[in-house]
């Protein structure tokens, strides 16, 4: 009997070996992490909006199409990717503590430097979207209105436009 229970003893000891060396094996499974790195964004102000000349009481607006005197801006970045873009615009040019008012703001997208064949925009604080060209490639064009008060006085007068545009 001293033999059949060392016998039994000797089992159930393997089977607690055997049961702890199945539990220790393990099952593995792999993933891949991947990442696409995209061209960095670049956005260049090209141009000025520039008013020239304008005359207490007489309002002057400057169309985006306005080659001479629209405000340009040129981004670059992957090509064929959609951006989010956005304006930061002034209510008004100063000089001194005195305000010009700018508003009605035109403007308009191209994948061209040109202000046809692309589309018409309002710019804005609110995001839009577009797409950059096959080549990497967006314009923006900006017109506006200054409406300037009877009484304002003589100076240079400014103010900044941003534009904001992001992947």
């Amino acid at each position: 009997m001293y033999t059949a229970s060392k016998a039994a003893l000797a089992t159930l000891v393997l089977a607690l070996v055997a049961t702890a060396a199945v539990r220790a094996q393990g099952v593995n499974g792999s993933i891949s992490a991947t990442a696409t790195v995209q061209s960095p964004i670049t956005v260049t102000g090209a141009q000025n909006l520039g008013f020239g000349n304008v005359f207490p009481g007489v309002a002057k607006t400057v169309a985006y199409s306005d080659a001479t005197n629209s405000g340009q801006f040129s981004v670059t970045g992957q090509a064929s990717t959609p951006v989010t873009y956005s304006f930061s615009l002034p209510t008004n040019l100063t000089s001194s503590g005195n305000n010009l008012p700018i508003g009605s703001w035109t403007g308009y997208l191209n994948t061209t430097n040109s202000t046809s064949g692309g589309s018409a925009i309002t710019p804005s604080a609110t995001p839009a979207g577009g797409t950059l060209s096959a080549s990497g490639a967006l314009y923006l064009f900006v017109g506006a209105t200054v409406t300037p008060p009877v009484n304002l006085p003589a100076g240079s007068y400014t103010g900044t436009v941003t534009l904001t545009v992001s992947y």
